[in-house]
């Protein structure tokens, strides 16, 4: 069934060195989310990674 909504099941999360977790954007596919998460990852202490929404502790894809 199409409702015309559009599915993006993918988001970016970030994690401060204070432990504070934020989403970043949500994203249509693993591979799209991935390339922006590989992007903003940098040498300061906070982490970015993919996580697939509705789905808390699977699919995830840690980097950092």
């Amino acid at each position: 069934m199409n409702d015309g909504t559009i599915t993006l099941p993918w988001h970016v999360v970030r994690q401060d060195d204070n432990g504070n977790r934020y989403s970043v954007g949500r994203y249509a596919t693993r591979a799209e989310a991935q390339k922006i998460a590989d992007s903003l990852d940098g040498p300061d202490t906070q982490l970015y990674w993919v996580e697939r929404v509705g789905r808390p502790g699977g699919g995830t894809s840690r980097d950092g």
